[in-house]
């Protein structure tokens, strides 16, 4: 999981102001690293280490020149703490191209073997945004020849590789210096990605984005939302191109909607919130149906539990209260890339009011159940601050297999309800009583925001991984590298 926006503005203008407005808009998706790089006659960049506000200043802003950009911010996965790991990465070869993703490659192992460790050629990073990059570079060099200028079918042939050799969950935006602007989504479209244009007096803006958020920050109308094995191309002469170029099943990522998506974005046409408050009433409804016992007080874990905590509580007719205040210069534990940072910062992150605690029995909210550290910690402050019974309501089913495509959430060993059923899950985090929203609530509360879609990717609540090729061997390698990273305490990737 990370966060991207790409601007293709008219001639004359200066598109780094907008890219920074968009990223402090996803900053949610990323907290490790953030960069912008902008092209005139060169590439401007600027890249580093940490938030978006402690990377760019006004004297680093001021040189990134140009109206075509692309801005990043790195949530950890895989690969070093390194700032050339830092996106977006540029080549300069056969023409300019700076490019952004969001995703994780699940063949990026044997891809490095392939075209990098083979060849003697050599790695500049440890971020698989790099083999993209290289394969659509490699791609497109192949249809440049003295006097051609690369036009629609190049670019589209470009992202026709990629598809063909890249395995995974990604989307992507890259600037092509004198071309234009491409924007691609995998051939699943797990990973969202949405397309905007507006109009101003300079002319017409061109804008993709990993949320929509990003482009209602910046004015731009949602135009597109482009779709699974879709690509979007703006050419020189600002003429839009969309096409399919895959046929795959579509399969969005339903935990964007659980837990990272911002609540003001639309994802395939389907509002965040809407599909939170939906989230909420179906758990009302279960929470009845299985004749559980009725709190006093109905108490979100915020942020990203919120509207589905409300309409709990309205459905239920049971009082509604922010009784955990939070921190929001704290850093969301769930994308911290160690353990013992997720521990540490659990009560510097909330603190609970007493009076809304006290002698009551007081249902919790929360988007999900990863680890079961943070649940068990804000349960023991619940009782702490006085509460007689504590139940806790989990937004979406029991986590039970590792994601290979951009969540860093935990090995299979590492989750609270491996090996464990719903008792002693509850037992395990000191719970009264808990529940789970059932996954096909889960998946009909999503749907009903966009009906086109027929299925999401449920892989971390079921195992079925919809690419096809994640075997036990590759999550073995993959939760061997977020092991070694976490102890190392580096990350990278998206």
């Amino acid at each position: 999981m990370c966060g991207f926006i790409g601007i293709y503005g008219p001639d004359g203008t200066d598109v780094a102001g907008e890219i920074y407005e968009g990223l402090l808009a996803v900053q949610h998706r990323g907290q490790d690293a953030a960069g912008i790089t902008t092209f005139t006659e060169s590439f401007h960049v600027k890249k580093g280490l940490g938030l978006v506000l402690e990377v760019f200043n006004q004297d680093n802003m001021s040189r990134l020149k140009g109206n075509l950009g692309v801005g990043h911010v790195r949530y950890p996965t895989i690969g070093g703490n390194r700032g050339e790991d830092a996106q977006p990465f540029h080549l300069t070869f056969p023409v300019g191209i700076a490019m952004a993703h969001n995703g994780n490659l699940s063949n990026y192992a044997e891809l490095v073997e392939k075209d990098f460790r083979s060849t003697g050629m050599r790695l500049n990073s440890s971020c698989d945004l790099e083999v993209i990059l290289f394969v659509f570079a490699r791609a497109l060099s192949e249809r440049v020849k003295p006097g051609h200028k690369i036009d629609k079918h190049d670019v589209f042939h470009a992202v026709k590789e990629v598809y063909a050799e890249v395995r995974g969950a990604y989307s992507v935006v890259a600037t092509l210096a004198d071309v234009g602007m491409v924007a691609f989504r995998d051939p699943f479209g797990i990973k969202p990605i949405c397309f905007g244009e507006k109009e101003t007096e300079e002319g017409k803006w061109f804008a993709c984005a990993s949320e929509s958020v990003v482009l209602d920050v910046n004015g731009y109308d949602r135009t597109i939302d482009i779709g699974p094995g879709e690509a979007v191309f703006i050419d020189a002469n600002r003429q839009v191109s969309h096409e399919k170029l895959s046929d795959k099943p579509h399969r969005p990522c339903i935990f964007e909607l659980v837990y990272f998506a911002r609540p003001d974005s639309f994802l395939d046409d389907i509002s965040v919130y809407k599909t939170r408050v939906r989230f909420g009433q179906a758990l009302a409804k279960q929470w009845i149906a299985a004749g559980a016992p009725l709190p006093d007080v109905i108490i979100p874990i915020p942020d990203s539990s919120r509207d589905a905590a409300l309409s709990m509580a309205l459905e239920m007719d049971i009082p509604y209260r922010e009784g955990l205040v939070k921190n929001r210069y704290i850093g969301r534990t769930f994308i911290m890339p160690t353990q013992q940072n997720r521990q540490s910062s659990i009560r510097r992150k909330l603190n609970p009011i007493p009076l809304e605690f006290e002698g009551k029995n007081v249902l919790l909210v929360d988007d999900s159940i990863v680890r079961g550290t943070t649940s068990r910690r804000i349960v023991q402050m619940a009782r702490d601050a006085g509460a007689k019974q504590v139940y806790l309501a989990s937004c979406s089913p029991p986590l039970v297999a590792p994601c290979p495509y951009g969540i860093d959430m935990a090995s299979k060993t590492e989750f609270v309800a491996t090996g464990r059923g719903t008792p002693e899950i509850a037992e395990a985090i000191g719970v009264d009583h808990l529940m789970y929203l059932d996954l096909e609530a889960m998946n009909e509360a999503a749907r009903a925001g966009n009906k086109k879609i027929g299925a999401f990717c449920n892989a971390c609540f079921n195992g079925d991984y919809p690419t096809g090729d994640i075997t036990a061997e590759r999550l073995q390698a993959i939760a061997g590298d977020k092991l070694s990273n976490r102890d190392e305490k580096t990350t990278c990737g998206a």
